[in-house]
């Protein structure tokens, strides 16, 4: 206990039942008697003096344990009952000393005092003398024991306590790194999404405006009326891609399932870049909406690459139920090329990235007759 509240009431509880013992004894000198009192009184007023504050003042802890010390003698010298005062000596002294080595000579010194007290008050005969070094003995013994075992106590706890607070600390940084990859990781994914949505639509539009403006330089008004309209067409859907990532937190549904969501992909995608696309499913399971999300942005990058780098005549985008796995590949015509030197920016890397979400893999097989990149993930059917 390293707060003195309940000492107070150690050393009240021991003054009333030592008061009430002298009380009561009747084969005891007067003088004795007072000297006892005195003793026991010299004690107490001690602790509410300075005692007390042992804790927090070096000098009241020197002075109260001498204090102790003597008064715990002398009141055994008048009469040997009163060494049972060494049952809130013994432990006050543990507790408010600051150091074992300290603690230690300060127990001795308060036996040494109480047993040469008993001694005295026995009429320091031999006998006397072994008597009471016999019990000054026992009651160190078990004082350093006691000790011993509660300042191990002590120390545990302490330990225990500094192990909580770094555990609290330790728990605190890492929630604070769950946080920041958190956030980084929805930049990733909110990055991929513009990408695979915003940008491309954006991309699609420049290369409409651009052909518009070449066919108005050539004197074709429809051909360019025909081009500003498809711009239109693609402004409301990317405005519509747009309000639909802000207000759904760039959460993606794919209505109807995969199938649809790629045949309608594939038709925007001939209608805007006159390419030839087939699209051939087969034996495809029920995909996790997730999984679907993947393999539709996966398509949408392939395309995407397609139209700005292939120069191909007609695309194939395949899917099936391997096994364990499902199998998208797109293919084209174009003029291939080699992914070192090829397609840079946010694509290859993005749809690996994508993939890598659901444990899936990319691979890229390309030529100067055409490219193929095969997308494979889990089978993950919806629960």
């Amino acid at each position: 206990m390293d707060s003195p509240k309940w000492w107070h009431v150690a050393v009240a509880a021991i003054a009333v039942v030592l008061s009430a013992m002298l009380l009561l004894v009747s084969d005891i000198s007067p003088l004795r008697l007072l000297g006892a009192q005195a003793a026991l009184a010299a004690f107490v007023v001690a602790w509410y003096i300075f005692g007390r504050l042992s804790w927090h003042n070096r000098t009241a802890q020197i002075a109260f344990t001498i204090t102790v010390v003597l008064a715990s003698g002398f009141a055994a010298a008048c009469y040997p009952a009163m060494a049972i005062i060494q049952c809130v000596a013994f432990p006050l002294i543990w507790v408010i000393t600051p150091g074992l080595r300290v603690a230690l000579i300060a127990n001795v010194g308060l036996a040494l005092s109480v047993g040469l007290g008993l001694a005295i008050g026995a009429g320091f005969t031999m006998e006397a003398l072994a008597r009471a070094g016999f019990t000054s003995a026992l009651s160190l013994g078990f004082s350093i024991a006691l000790g011993l075992w509660i300042t191990r106590i002590f120390s545990l706890g302490a330990e225990r306590q500094l192990l909580i607070d770094e555990l609290q600390a330790t728990h605190g940084q890492l929630a604070a790194l769950s946080r920041d990859a958190g956030v980084a990781s929805e930049r990733e994914r909110l990055a991929r999404e513009l990408h695979d949505t915003i940008a491309q639509s954006l991309t699609g539009l420049v290369m409409l405006v651009q052909g518009a403006r070449r066919d108005l330089d050539a004197g074709n008004v429809d051909a360019a009326q025909t081009a500003l309209a498809l711009v239109e067409d693609n402004t409301r859907e990317a405005l519509a891609e747009t309000r639909s990532l802000v207000a759904a937190g760039a959460s993606v549904e794919v209505p109807g399932g995969i199938v649809p969501a790629l045949h309608r992909l594939a038709e925007r995608f001939e209608r805007d870049a006159g390419v030839s696309v087939t699209i051939d499913v087969a034996d495809l399971p029920a995909l996790d909406r997730d999984t679907e999300v993947v393999l539709l942005r996966c398509t949408q990058e392939a395309l995407a690459n397609i139209r700005k780098h292939a120069k191909a005549h007609t695309v194939t985008v395949s899917a099936s139920g391997r096994g364990a796995d499902v199998e998208l590949r797109v293919s084209d015509d174009g003029v291939g090329f080699t992914e070192r030197a090829g397609p840079g920016g946010f694509g290859l890397a993005g749809m690996r990235e994508r993939l890598a979400l659901v444990d899936g893999s990319l691979a890229v097989e390309s030529s100067g007759s055409g490219t193929v990149l095969t997308a494979r993930v889990p089978a993950s059917v919806p629960a």
